[in-house]
């Protein structure tokens, strides 16, 4: 298939990862403990993760804790840099364990070892001319701040993350243009732990302490905005938002109303705050609905003014079809919702839906028009390695070539686009369901669920189909 949409000259074609998914080397290089260190493998993790009792200890009689390992990124980064150099790639998203910097998350002095871990990873992509782009929080938010300090509720983990940002950004300052602050920073509506750092000891923790716990975020990364500019003038630094275009599931004005509410907070609310500097209006009747007051201090809503992102980068897997009056909902989809007749839906049960990330850009650059960059989008399938150590994953190549075609008619559209790396870009541990058996990559890793395999290499067909999508700067997909 040939589409005669060009992208953009110097259009950054690359891959996806977080370092709580591939690193490993968990207790090296004097790392501390993160969230993604105490949970187990396999869909346990769902449970253990929404415990009100969760007391974040380590359990290897019971459970299998798979992030451990991972794939040993930790040893492996030049075999697997120079994998991603061979695709062709441009950018390489990546994120920095914040515990290994600082390994419980509130020391005053930074941690050498994990330091000049990273500056190895930046110094063999820049041997190849791949560009980092750097998550500074990905998931992986320092056990310490969570049982001693009750995650980003606290208003002290603004001042720490500041430290934090403020040492990456000077040490890495020659190495490092593109930056992220927070992934996926509205997830925490829906998954607490892992986006502002507690889990919800009861009903109500769903409405002021999570709202408290954004705010602070809100302040952390106008702080880092602010910092990167001035310690790297020529630097980029944007939000990381979990886009999920909302579909009414008929014209019944009551469920379009009910969508388009849905929407606005999910999808806006953060990037709302991050892009424009400012709170939403329609958040005022919601904080009033739901008895939430924030704690404001002086000076807060001027730093959200002055710490506005220079561009959006998002993750697409899904849309989402919902009604007021919601039955039969769409099991699978991670964001809930209805079965949408329309679609098809991956092993997992993830609605596929090109147009929706066609819809997504149009949406997000008509309301905000700033840059978008899509870091996140790929297929999680079961993979077969056949006889002679191939994997035919067509089904991978079907799904991105569709996704990249839409990204290409969002472009004709009149979307500015500053690059694509598609999510898991070589195997990893699902951030969901803990699973290796969950794979998204070009890249096939021999690793079994349980944590059984060689950890070899092997490039999979949609390596090379990939690999002509880069040279070719996506004309032939």
């Amino acid at each position: 298939m040939t589409q005669t949409t060009r992208f953009p000259e110097g259009f950054l074609w690359g891959g996806a990862t977080a370092a709580n998914q591939l690193e490993g080397g968990f207790n090296e290089g004097n790392k501390g403990l993160n969230i993604p260190d105490v949970m187990p493998g396999g869909k346990i993790r769902h449970t253990v993760r929404q415990d009100p009792s969760l007391d974040f200890t380590i359990d290897q009689e019971k459970y299998h804790y798979p992030k451990h390992q991972g794939i040993d990124f930790y040893h492996r980064y030049k075999e697997d840099i120079a994998l991603f150099a061979e695709m062709g790639f441009k950018a390489y998203r990546m994120s920095i364990a914040w515990s290994r910097i600082f390994p419980n998350g509130d020391e005053l002095e930074p941690n050498e070892e994990g330091l000049a871990f990273y500056d190895n990873v930046f110094d063999e992509l820049l041997k190849y001319d791949i560009e980092p782009v750097v998550t500074l929080s990905h998931y992986e938010m320092p056990l310490h701040l969570v049982k001693e300090y009750g995650g980003w509720r606290n208003r002290e983990v603004v001042t720490f993350f500041e430290r934090y940002a403020s040492v990456v950004f000077n040490r890495y300052k020659d190495k490092v243009k593109y930056w992220l602050t927070f992934n996926e920073i509205n997830s925490g509506l829906r998954i607490p732990l892992y986006g502002l750092g507690f889990v919800r000891r009861k009903e109500e923790d769903k409405y002021q302490p999570t709202f408290q716990a954004f705010h602070h975020q809100f302040l952390a990364s106008a702080l880092a905005v602010q910092l990167g500019h001035e310690i790297i003038p020529d630097s980029q630094i944007g939000c990381m938002l979990l886009y999920t275009p909302v579909y009414a599931y008929d014209c019944h004005p009551e469920n379009v109303m009910y969508v388009l509410e849905e929407a606005r907070m999910f999808n806006y609310f953060c990037g709302d705050v991050q892009v424009r500097g400012k709170y939403p209006s329609f958040m005022n009747k919601y904080f009033k609905e739901n008895n939430i007051e924030l704690d404001i201090q002086d000076g807060d809503l001027e730093l959200l003014e002055k710490g506005k992102v220079d561009f959006i980068s998002l993750s697409y897997y899904m849309s989402r079809t919902d009604r007021k009056e919601n039955e039969g909902a769409g099991e699978g989809n991670m964001v809930g919702g209805m079965k949408n007749p329309y679609l098809k839906a991956s092993d997992w049960g993830w609605e596929i839906d090109p147009t929706g990330l066609r819809i997504s850009l149009n949406e997000l650059y008509d309301r905000y028009e700033l840059p978008l960059f899509v870091v996140e989008n790929g297929l999680g399938a079961y993979d077969k390695v056949e006889g002679d150590g191939t994997i035919h994953d067509d089904y991978r190549i079907e799904y991105l070539r569709e996704h990249i075609d839409a990204m290409g008619q969002a472009i004709e559209d009149g979307v500015e686009m500053i690059g694509y790396t598609p999510w898991g870009c070589i195997d990893l541990v699902s951030a969901g369901t803990g699973e290796m058996e969950k794979r998204y990559g070009f890249i096939h890793v021999d690793l079994d669920n349980e944590g059984n395999g060689t950890l070899e290499r092997k490039r999979k067909k949609s390596f090379y189909w990939y690999k002509n999508v880069i040279k070719t700067n996506g004309e032939e997909l």
